[in-house]
């Protein structure tokens, strides 16, 4: 049977982020996979409603669905993409980070939480990769948060980012064409698509360029400082992508590195394990609230204050 891989665009028609996303497709075709595109701007996606009630059922044991699976196409989209073997996400860069047709998108993915359905036995484990394009007119300076926020949409699903590429200053309509090296380090991702999927899951590491961000884990380039989780664990820096902890050390040539530390990977996002421990998080302090109906009962009465205050619109 052929491998399956997706792509998955929200740009211009015929423009950057649909053309790098094409040339990585057309090696996976060329080696012999079945391949699917979908450009979301041909599909409606409603935006979450933050009623977590897909949480709230998975937290007790049940898989609820979204309560927007009626009413837009985003079930019909990943029913197919949690079918593939492999999918490739490409977005342009707006103000740093992916366009808000792709991060609606991704944020509308907490339903089908890989790690919570499988923790309550709802869906068997699959292995699945991703390669993450973002292209932007600028440097990385102005897309600094594009490919950290497009992996930050990519744990839910439990996909496995091998390879991304930051495109930077092709602002024009299709100006990637005229960069030779950059159609070409598109073409290598799907190489190193279809490298991966050929290779057992647990033989799986990154395929992206070598140096890639500060993370040794994500391979993301943001860091924060920890601060202590709802359980005590604290780390003095985090991954802001991932969750990796640890500290940054100071190298011999005077740089720094950002070094893991024995127990830094307690909470990797990246990981079935490490996202299953934020399932505990949310079944106390989600499950505490709904649980107590002295605390609803005070909200309740506290709410009238602000639900009764109203202020002139526009």
């Amino acid at each position: 049977m052929a491998v399956k891989v997706m792509g998955i665009t929200c740009g211009r028609k015929n423009s950057n982020s649909e053309i790098l996303l094409k040339e990585a497709l057309m090696y996976c075709e060329e080696a012999g996979a079945d391949v699917t595109m979908i450009n979301l701007k041909d599909y409606h996606i409603e935006s979450c409603t933050g009623c977590t009630s897909c949480t709230k059922g998975m937290s007790q044991g049940k898989n609820t669905g979204c309560v927007l699976d009626e009413k837009d196409d985003k079930k019909k989209i990943m029913d197919v993409m949690l079918a593939q073997d492999a999918v490739i996400f490409s977005a342009p860069t707006y103000d740093l980070m992916p366009t808000a047709e792709y991060l609606m998108f991704g944020q509308r993915s907490l339903s089908y939480e890989t790690s919570f359905l499988e923790t309550i036995g709802a869906i068997e484990h699959k292995d699945r990769i991703a390669g993450l394009i973002c292209a932007g007119g600028s440097t990385r300076a102005w897309q600094s948060m594009a490919l950290e926020a497009m992996q930050a949409t990519m744990f839910t699903t439990d996909m496995q980012v091998v390879d991304m590429i930051l495109a930077t200053r092709i602002p024009g309509r299709a100006q990637c064409l005229l960069d030779e090296k950059l159609m070409a380090r598109a073409r290598k991702m799907g190489e190193n698509i279809m490298k991966a999927v050929n290779t057992p899951p647990e033989e799986r590491g990154w395929l992206g360029d070598e140096d890639m961000g500060w993370c040794p884990n994500c391979h993301s380039n943001a860091l924060v400082l920890g601060e202590p989780q709802w359980d005590g664990l604290h780390y003095p820096v985090e991954c802001q992508v991932c969750g990796a902890g640890g500290n940054l050390e100071q190298t011999e040539d005077g740089r720094w590195k950002f070094v893991i530390q024995e127990n830094g990977y307690l909470k990797d996002r990246t990981t079935v394990a490490g996202r299953a421990k934020h399932l505990e998080e949310i079944g106390q302090t989600q499950g505490g609230f709904y649980a107590d109906p002295e605390k609803q009962e005070l909200v309740k009465q506290r709410l009238e204050k602000y639900k009764n205050k109203q202020f002139k619109g526009i």
